[in-house]
């Protein structure tokens, strides 16, 4: 691994985000330790990390082109962009989920059989109504995908009008609105907190804008990269002060608040750690090559830690007492590290770098 072309900060970041998700599930097995409400302070989802970053690099990606191209964005961009996006999301999102199958399916994990159809293969579990009780992870991938379908789309149609960083400008702003408008106008309906996460927090069409905003700050740094250079640190300090005073708003799962501009600090708390994250390209230390190693397998990590690993531990091994569910949450931590680390080089780098390689029908069946 070339640890030299990787920018310290964004793995640091990543690795944090995944940090944060291991941390909220496996919070139960510490129920009457010490470290039963560790790290005592209100911390953010690690989703919502993963969000903002994931649309920084993809709106990076996207400006690069265009401005190749002198704002102009060919369906050929797309259909590549498209590819390259897939072979780093689909084959891994597969593979567990037939995973989540055969575990339900047989009873090793507790699931609800009933809630798998067509619509996981097509990320619309989730697009506009919520689904529980089976791979319960995969709402987050559904956000994903459908921001890496829509946003190009969009783009590609605003610049034909008004080819230039405005017209970019003007998709991230129609993409932060208009799902912003959506919550407000169902921001009536009378919820409890399952419900409030079920569906305001995890339905695609309410939460398109959250991955936008990292789209935003691709645009800042492309076209301002002084103002980005010279105010990251700033930034980085007001970021947390955002996200954590959001936090510890007040708020109940009917308050209009929690169901529509709750979302948009929080984004804009995460969006504002970029620059600063960005800022550090190196790192000299073993610490730095671990936080890198959990940022490429993060998202092996985040695919098997909630249905393969916890619901597992769940249901087959459940906890006895503090003592045994400290054991158990260590054991945790280590099997989701391992079976990550595996999956990532032996199946998702390996599907990864099919990308860039051209097949034909005659090399694949060899005649």
């Amino acid at each position: 691994m070339d640890y030299s072309k990787r920018i310290y900060g964004l793995d640091v970041y990543r690795a944090v985000a995944i940090i944060l998700v291991l941390l909220t599930h496996g919070t139960y097995m510490l129920k009457g330790t010490l470290l039963e409400d560790f790290p005592w302070i209100k911390l953010t989802d690690g989703v919502e990390l993963f969000f903002v970053l994931s649309g920084f690099l993809i709106g990076g990606i996207l400006l690069k082109i265009i401005h190749k191209n002198n704002y102009k964005l060919r369906l050929k961009d797309i259909s590549n962009f498209w590819k390259r996006r897939w072979f780093r999301t689909l084959p891994n999102y597969y593979l567990i989920l037939l995973v989540n199958v055969f575990f339900v399916k047989f009873a090793i994990i507790d699931g609800d059989f009933t809630q798998f159809n067509f619509k996981f293969f097509l990320f619309l579990q989730n697009f506009s109504q919520p689904f529980i009780g089976f791979f319960w992870e995969s709402w987050s991938l559904s956000i994903e995908e459908w921001f890496y379908i829509i946003t190009p789309l969009c783009i590609f149609l605003i610049l034909k009008l008004f080819p230039s960083k405005h017209g970019i400008l003007i998709v991230i702003l129609i993409l932060i609105i208009f799902p912003l408008i959506y919550r407000i106008t169902q921001s009536g309906e009378q919820v409890d907190f399952f419900w409030w996460d079920n569906k305001f927090r995890k339905v695609v069409i309410m939460r398109l804008d959250t991955i936008i905003y990292g789209v935003l700050a691709a645009w800042v740094k492309f076209y301002y990269d002084s103002f980005w250079k010279k105010y990251a640190l700033p930034l980085f300090i007001l970021g947390l002060v955002i996200i954590e005073g959001t936090l510890y708003i007040p708020k109940e799962p009917n308050d209009f608040f929690a169901k529509t501009f709750f979302f948009n600090c929080i984004t804009i708390g995460a969006m504002f750690l970029l620059p600063y994250a960005d800022s550090i390209k190196h790192f000299k230390t073993y610490f730095g090559k671990a936080m890198t190693h959990i940022s490429l397998i993060s998202y092996s990590m985040y695919l098997i830690n909630l249905s393969c690993v916890v619901q597992l531990i769940n249901k087959n091994f459940p906890i006895t007492s503090p003592a045994d569910g400290s054991i158990k949450y260590a054991i945790f931590w280590f099997t989701v590290l391992v079976s990550a680390s595996l999956l990532y080089y032996f199946f998702e780098r390996p599907m990864m770098n099919l990308r860039d390689k051209k097949f034909s029908v005659k090399k694949l069946f060899g005649y």
